[in-house]
C-alpha cells in the first residue's frame, strides 16, 4: 500500500470512477485510467482504500490525513483479529 498513490486517487477520482476501475480490474479489463501498483492485489488495494477514504471524509466532514488515519486502523485492527 503506498500512501502518495492513494492521496492521488482521492484528490483525482470519484467513488463511481474507482468503484468502476475496480470492477474493471476484477473483471479483466482496462482500467479506465492508470492506477500505480507492484501487482492486481495492490493496484485493488489502492482502489478500495481510495473510496472508503473519500466516503469517510464526506461522511464525517473529515481533511485527508484523518480519514487516512482512519483507514490504516481499520486494516490493523482487521489484520490482528
Amino acid at each position: 500500500m503506498q500512501i502518495p498513490v492513494i492521496k492521488k486517487l482521492v484528490e483525482n477520482h470519484s467513488v463511481e470512477e474507482l468503484e468502476k476501475a475496480e470492477y474493471c480490474l476484477m473483471e479483466e479489463k482496462e482500467l479506465p485510467f492508470e492506477v500505480e501498483g507492484e501487482d492486481d492485489g495492490e493496484v485493488l488495494t489502492h482502489l478500495i482504500a481510495a473510496g472508503w477514504i473519500i466516503e469517510k471524509m464526506e461522511k464525517d466532514d473529515i481533511p485527508f490525513p484523518k480519514a487516512l488515519r482512519a483507514y490504516t486502523e481499520k486494516v490493523r485492527t482487521s489484520i490482528s483479529s
